[in-house]
């Protein structure tokens, strides 16, 4: 079976490093034109748009702070003026904010999580949605997280945002579907970036994360930009509304194959 994109016109936020740099790539390597989105280190984001140019792809890079839905409509503009549309969304930009117990955060920190996570994912798919329902195709996939699932003390915003993005998948999809539109969440684990080097590269930090995962290992990016692949193509084409987990089986809960 050979997953195809071609033709397809991709936008991926926050698509200059870790995850979204895998999927910019393995959507390219498909056939996908990518329009790789970047808040920071533009040099990254060129230097991407090289790479697969040099490997005979097609992409762009266009910078927008999510957060901000007037620099997203500036975007989509651009992207609409360049290509005449948009195939597939992939909403990737995202953070954790800093470790604060919940009595102990600071609101504006918390709402930027929440601006970023949440509201920067819907602004996205309101204006990919305001192409792709006129032209009844289209797939939006948001980059959720085991912790839509899973709490994490420290980081109430972030585990917020993420399920929070599962029912506005749900939700989006239940009235995308009448027009063709398929709106999707893939939901990575634990994920060897340069983010979380700190876990990785300490011995004890790491083997405490590896207890956590029943196939004993960390996941590469580009593990998580294949799925997104398929699912953006019309293998899954009778697939929508639901996160997909990329996850080694981390929402497995290992600690209870010992004993309830």
């Amino acid at each position: 079976m050979n997953v195809r994109l071609d033709g397809k016109r991709a936008v991926v936020t926050g698509g200059n490093s870790g995850i979204g740099e895998a999927i910019s790539v393995c959507l390219a390597e498909a056939g996908a034109l990518v329009a790789i989105n970047y808040v920071a280190h533009p040099e990254a984001a060129h230097a991407l748009v090289q790479r697969i140019q040099e490997q005979g792809g097609i992409a762009m890079a266009i910078q927008a702070d999510v957060s901000d839905p007037e620099a997203i409509a500036k975007m989509f503009e651009s992207i609409q003026a360049a290509w005449g549309g948009v195939d597939i969304l992939v909403n990737n930009a995202g953070i954790d904010g800093g470790r604060a117990l919940a009595w102990e955060t600071d609101i504006a920190a918390w709402r930027k999580v929440i601006e970023v996570n949440l509201t920067g994912a819907f602004c996205c798919a309101r204006e990919a949605l305001r192409r792709m329902v006129p032209q009844n195709s289209g797939v939006i996939l948001t980059i959720s997280s085991v912790h839509e699932e899973i709490a994490w003390s420290g980081y109430s915003a972030y585990t917020a945002s993420k399920a929070a993005v599962s029912m506005l998948t749900k939700t989006l999809a239940q009235e995308a579907a009448p027009h063709g539109v398929r709106v999707l969440a893939v939901a990575p684990g634990a994920i060897k970036t340069p983010i979380n080097r700190a876990v990785w590269s300490d011995a004890g930090s790491l083997q405490d994360l590896l207890d956590k995962i029943p196939l004993k290992r960390i996941g590469a990016p580009e593990e998580v930009a294949r799925m997104v692949v398929v699912l953006a193509s019309d293998i899954a084409s009778y697939v929508t509304g639901r996160t997909i987990f990329v996850d080694g089986g981390m929402t497995d809960y290992p600690d209870f194959a010992h004993g309830g």
